[in-house]
């Protein structure tokens, strides 16, 4: 390779995830509001449904992940946002990279900054609402699966409105169908776990969604921002 060939599309990639944690971090409110979120809406729901431990118990599963869905879509603008603003969102659209691997980097980065700390703090929220610790591992697993996958269906969603001024609410509309099935089958291992029953099926389910959407959702994101740019 001679010294002024570019790198490669995994080197590139490499680059463009570094380049992303560095900026999330500076803008540490963007990346703290989703977390605060999160925690506010579990903490608050003992004091809207009372403190029984039995009905906390019941419902942990479903308010953890429905917050954790939420706290996401909270999320989602940050991925592309800022490049489209600053304009280098065109730049890696005419780059010499693959951008759908470029687009899968910076969902990697975005995960890691707002999904990963809701896969952490799970369990001790589950715990708050009277999980049983044999319910915790799926509740993790469930949630390191699923989330992924809303960052990815999510940036698709984010470059079909990155263009559009005030596009929260078609954001909205267009990704909350397709988490349905995430929400559903992650607080479904939850609750099979809690009851003491078989958990493969709804994780399966999640790992088989999170194949789909690793296959399918760079390479759709990546022709959404050719058309928001176009």
């Amino acid at each position: 390779m001679s010294a002024g060939a570019p790198p490669g599309p995994l080197a590139a990639a490499a680059a463009l995830v570094r380049r992303d944690l560095t900026l999330f971090f500076r803008r540490r409110a963007e990346v703290l509001n989703p977390l605060l979120f999160f925690v506010i809406v579990v903490t608050l729901v003992p004091l809207g449904v009372g403190p029984e431990a039995a009905t906390l118990r019941a419902m942990a599963p479903g308010v953890v992940w429905v917050a954790a869905l939420l706290a996401a879509m909270l999320s989602l603008e940050g991925i592309f946002r800022s490049d489209y603003d600053d304009g280098a969102l065109e730049q890696l659209a005419i780059s010499p990279q693959p951008l759908a691997v470029l687009v899968l980097a910076k969902v990697l980065a975005h995960w890691l900054v707002s999904g990963l700390p809701l896969v952490l703090l799970g369990p001790v929220l589950g715990a708050s609402l009277f999980l049983p610790g044999r319910a915790m591992g799926a509740l993790v697993l469930g949630l390191l699966l699923g989330t992924p996958v809303l960052s990815l269906i999510g940036a698709i969603g984010v470059a079909l409105t990155v263009g559009v001024r005030r596009g929260g609410v078609l954001l909205s509309l267009l990704v909350l169908p397709l988490y349905v099935p995430v929400l559903i089958f992650g607080a479904s291992a939850a609750s099979n776990a809690a009851a003491g029953l078989d958990v493969s099926g709804p994780l399966a389910l999640l790992g088989a969604l999170l194949a789909l959407a690793l296959s399918l959702a760079p390479p759709a994101a990546a022709a959404a921002l050719r058309i928001s740019l176009g």
